[in-house]
Order: C-alpha cells, then sequence, then structure tokens
C-alpha cells in the first residue's frame, strides 16, 4: 500500500474554506475521481462533514479523535494514524490522504508521494491552508498542463 497525498492549493496555499472547496473546477473533481477511484481515502472530520456522503467505489476511513462519525457501508472511522497504517495488511489498494490540514500533518512522515493540483488564483478569504514547507523533502517528477491554467504536478519522495 503506497500513501500518496492528493491536494488542491492555491497561489496562497490555500485549500479550503468552511469544510469546502474555495473553487470549482470540473476537470481537478474529474481528475480526483480518476486518480483516487477503487482505493482507499483518509480525511478528517471536517472534510468528511464537507462531502457530506461517503466517496462511492472508495473506501472511506475518517479519521477523528472525537467520534460522532455515522456508521455506514464503506466507511471506517479510526482515532489515530497508526491504526490506519495498520490496515495496511488487509487492503489490496493504495490510500490517499485526501485533507484536511490536520490529517495531511498527521501523515506527513508517511506520504511517499503527492499529487498537487496548482490553482491560478488567490483565495482570501480561506480558512484552512497548507504550511509552505509540505513538499519539503520531495522533488518533482511530473507536470501536466490542465484546463484553465491548473498545473498538476507529482511530487515523490528524495532519496
Amino acid at each position: 500500500m503506497s500513501v500518496t497525498g492528493i491536494v488542491a492549493v492555491s497561489e496562497n496555499l490555500a485549500i479550503g474554506k468552511s469544510g469546502k472547496l474555495p473553487w470549482h473546477y470540473s476537470s481537478d473533481l474529474k481528475f480526483f475521481k480518476r486518480t483516487t477511484l477503487h482505493n482507499a481515502v483518509v480525511m478528517g472530520s471536517t472534510t468528511w462533514k464537507g462531502i457530506g456522503k461517503p466517496l462511492p467505489k472508495r473506501l472511506n476511513i475518517v479519521l477523528s479523535r472525537k467520534g460522532g462519525i455515522d456508521e455506514r457501508p464503506g466507511v471506517l472511522h479510526f482515532q489515530n494514524t497508526e491504526s490506519v497504517l495498520a490496515l495496511e495488511e488487509y487492503l489490496n489498494c493504495d490510500l490517499f490522504v485526501i485533507g484536511g490540514s490536520k490529517t495531511y500533518e498527521s501523515f506527513a512522515g508517511k506520504i511517499e508521494r503527492w499529487i498537487v493540483t496548482e490553482i491560478p488564483k488567490t483565495v482570501e478569504d480561506a480558512d484552512t491552508f497548507m504550511p509552505a514547507d509540505f513538499l519539503e523533502g520531495f522533488e518533482l517528477l511530473i507536470t501536466e498542463d490542465g484546463e484553465k491554467g491548473l498545473k498538476i504536478k507529482t511530487y515523490g519522495r528524495k532519496g
């Protein structure tokens, strides 16, 4: 099981506003779906609430110390990163860390690859951001041009 962080980030490193994406690019959503389909996705409780339902054809894992996550088919709830990573021997798929910022931070040492969609705008009223150094220790492997000025960059861990 490989662990990949996948994120769309604005020019000012914004990734969210009130638990949702502060932009809408259908091509990015389609790319996200195509990339994560038939794999496991792990997210924090705010991201889970923002999405509002399980992402179809994926194992949805919600990371939350507080609990209060509705029991639903295809949704697992764990209180810590180690419990999620312990699934490795049972999963025959990859794990995508899909947000938010605290969940990315929790998996920082375990993420082997980042897929970053660069959003060509600044979001002044965002409330969730990626840290400026989140790609430290990673090297750019691939750059793809997307629609409407989007850039999709894949980074691998150095060494």
